[in-house]
């Protein structure tokens, strides 16, 4: 049972970080059930309802029991490291506004993990799956939305979100999108040929009106398309060319980026075009090794020779 105040206060801080951090809805879910998961532990670790008090008191030995928990009820590594981030970043926030002192569990030390790096596809993977999309829906139009959707994530490198969050009123697109990405940032992205063929064949063929304020993509029922269903139709395509399991929407954006530095495009260029905030996840997006960083480098500044 996690006492009044407590559910009151994880309440406020969830407020706060999706209206200053601009966190996502499914971040915010996440960041809830991983506190509610801490302060149903503390409750039973301690025998008793956690109030704004004791969650003060809460010790070193006390954080390493509710890790030892996580690991053996099967939570990874990975889960669990994020599990630990969300808690210390609400006891930053309670120990400011309640005045005590957080040391105790922001010393926490989350397990390491290896960072799995993205796989992306060929160039000839890519082409055949836009080519399957294509013919593999029970719909002409369901096709040609499916298709139209990938090729925003291959074409010009958006997260599934960032194309699924476009209205109607983007339609028809130009020469470049304005994108609104992580944490609300905006940026402009280089439309190609290709993308905007595809998502013209798909709003032709539409049976549901789009208008400027409603959504770009729609489902079977006329409401927002949901990534779910984008998620399946590539499960589909990926099965049908025997492409592993990797192949997924977010590899389409990984091999948008790819393909272009191996085209001669240049990182910091594609850190931009991906809104990504550090080059260093450019670099472990791309896959690219530290030869490959030398010679786009050298090219970019090459050196005074004689």
């Amino acid at each position: 049972m996690i006492s009044v105040a407590a559910r009151a206060a994880l309440a406020d801080w969830l407020a706060a970080i999706k209206a200053l951090d601009g966190a996502a809805e499914h971040t915010i879910d996440a960041y809830a059930r991983d506190l509610r998961a801490f302060l149903t532990f503390m409750t039973g670790h301690h025998g008793q309802t956690q109030g704004l008090g004791a969650l003060a008191r809460i010790t070193t030995a006390d954080m390493r029991a509710f890790m030892a928990h996580e690991r053996a009820a099967g939570l990874g590594p990975r889960s669990l490291a994020r599990r630990i981030s969300a808690i210390k970043s609400f006891y930053r926030w309670l120990s400011e506004r309640e005045g005590f002192e957080p040391t105790a569990v922001l010393s926490a030390r989350a397990p390491k993990y290896l960072r799995k790096l993205p796989r992306p596809l060929s160039v000839d993977a890519a082409r055949d799956v836009l080519d399957t999309l294509e013919t593999d829906a029970p719909e002409p139009w369901i096709a040609a939305r499916d298709t139209a959707v990938v090729t925003l994530l291959y074409g010009c490198g958006l997260r599934i979100s960032e194309a699924l969050g476009l209205d109607g009123a983007a339609q028809p697109l130009g020469d470049t999108l304005r994108i609104t990405g992580k944490g609300g940032k905006e940026r402009l992205v280089p439309v190609i040929a290709p993308a905007r063929d595809a998502v013209a064949a798909y709003a032709r063929l539409c049976p549901f009106p789009i208008t400027d304020r409603g959504p770009l993509f729609l489902g079977v029922r006329g409401r927002r398309l949901g990534a779910r269903a984008v998620q399946r139709a590539m499960a589909q395509t990926r099965a049908q060319l025997g492409l592993p399991a990797s192949a997924t929407p977010h590899a389409m954006r990984h091999s948008f980026a790819t393909h272009l530095l191996n085209a001669g495009g240049d990182l910091r260029a594609i850190q931009e075009l991906l809104g990504h905030a550090s080059l260093s996840t450019t670099e472990a997006y791309t896959g690219v090794d530290t030869a490959r960083l030398m010679e786009v480098y050298a090219r970019a500044h090459p050196q005074g020779g004689g």
